[in-house]
C-alpha cells in the first residue's frame, strides 16, 4: 500500500485555517478524484460545505474534544473511509504534543505542515501565549500571516518564527488575498561604509545576514561580541557572537559567524571584544553550505555589557 499523504494545518481559531484548507481541497487537480478526509476540530466562523466536500469525494469528521483525539480515532477515520489523502486542521488549543506523540495508523505520513496567522493579533500572541503559538509554527513547513497591512511588521514577524524554525516559508498575505510584498526595514544603514550593528539589533542583523549573505558580500561590520575560541577549535578560526533569548529564558542559544584570524590564539575565549569585519559569503562546513565568513579589520577588547543576552523581537 502506498503512503497515505496528510496535511496537517494549524493555527488558533479565526486564523484562516478553514478557508486555507477549502483553497487547498478545490484546487484544480489536487484532489484528483482521491478518497479525502477532512479531520476538523473546531468550529469557526467558515464552515465546510459537506455536499460541496461530497462533489470532490471528501468527507469531513468532527472532532470536539481533545480527549477524543486519539490513536483509536484516527485508526477508525481510517478503516471506514479509506482515505487516499488526508486533511486534519488542528485545534490551536490542543497542545501539538497530543498528536506529534501519538502514532499515526499505518502508511499515513505527515508530507506538509502549514500554519495560519493573523498578523493583527500576533503582538498579543507574543506578549501573552508565545509558548503556544510558537509551538504551532515549531515545525511548519509554510508560516502564512494573513490580514497584512501597511502597520505589520513583517520583520519582526519573521525573526520571531525563523528564530524557531529556520526551514520555515514565509508568506504574507492582505486582507484581499493579495501578497504583500513591502520591503522588510532594516534598523541598521546598508548603505554605510562600516554597518554598525548595536546590542539591540545583533539578533536581527544575524538573521537577516544568515538568510540573505549576498546582500553583505563585501560590506564591513562592527559589533560587540563574546569570544567562542576553545582549544578544540580549528587554528586560525574562532566565532565571535552573542547569546539569543529566542523564547523564554530555558531556550538561551549562541549565535555568531565563522571569523578567520591567523592570530586567533591571541583572542581568549569567553573575552568580550569589539569587532570590526568585513563579510565574504564562502562555502563554510559549519554552514553545510555558503554563509557569510567574517574576516577582521580591527578586534579590540571589551567590556561585558549589563546584558549579556540579545533579542529576536
Amino acid at each position: 500500500m502506498n503512503e497515505i499523504p496528510v496535511y496537517l494545518f494549524t493555527g488558533f481559531m479565526d486564523s484562516g485555517k478553514t478557508t486555507l484548507v477549502k483553497e487547498t481541497l478545490f484546487d484544480d487537480g489536487f484532489t484528483e478524484g482521491g478518497r479525502s478526509v477532512v479531520i476538523c476540530c473546531e468550529d469557526g466562523d467558515v464552515e465546510y460545505d459537506e455536499e460541496e466536500l461530497k462533489k470532490i469525494n471528501a468527507r469531513l469528521v468532527m472532532v470536539e474534544n481533545e480527549e477524543d483525539f486519539t490513536e483509536e480515532f484516527l485508526n477508525k477515520v481510517q478503516a471506514e473511509y479509506l482515505p487516499e489523502q488526508v486533511f486534519i486542521e488542528y485545534n490551536g488549543t490542543w497542545g501539538m504534543g497530543t498528536l506529534m506523540d501519538m502514532e499515526l495508523p499505518k502508511h499515513w505520513v505527515i508530507v506538509q505542515q502549514l500554519a495560519t496567522v493573523d498578523a493583527t493579533m500576533f503582538d498579543m500572541y507574543l506578549a501573552n501565549m508565545r509558548t503556544m503559538v510558537m509551538e504551532q509554527l515549531f515545525q511548519a513547513d509554510v508560516v502564512i500571516f494573513n490580514r497584512c497591512d501597511d502597520s505589520t511588521d513583517k520583520g519582526k514577524c519573521r525573526r520571531n518564527v525563523k528564530a524557531q524554525n529556520r526551514k520555515a516559508q514565509l508568506v504574507f498575505e492582505r486582507e484581499d488575498g493579495s501578497l504583500d510584498e513591502r520591503p522588510e526595514e532594516l534598523p541598521f544603514d546598508l548603505s554605510a561604509d562600516v554597518i554598525e550593528i548595536t546590542d539591540a539589533d545583533y539578533a536581527i542583523w544575524y538573521m537577516d545576514c544568515m538568510d540573505n549573505p549576498k546582500k553583505y558580500e563585501g560590506k564591513k561590520v562592527s559589533f560587540l561580541a563574546l569570544v567562542y575560541n576553545p582549544e578544540k577549535l580549528k587554528k586560525g578560526v574562532f566565532v565571535p557572537g552573542r547569546f539569543a533569548m529566542t523564547c523564554c529564558i530555558e531556550d538561551v542559544t549562541f549565535i555568531g559567524f565563522k571569523c578567520k584570524y591567523a592570530d586567533e590564539d591571541k583572542i581568549p575565549h569567553k573575552s568580550w571584544i569589539n569587532i570590526t569585519a568585513e563579510v565574504h559569503v564562502e562555502f563554510a562546513r559549519e554552514y553545510k553550505g555558503k554563509g557569510p565568513v567574517l574576516y577582521p579589520v580591527s578586534i579590540e577588547p571589551a567590556e561585558k555589557p549589563e546584558d549579556e543576552l540579545v533579542y529576536f523581537s
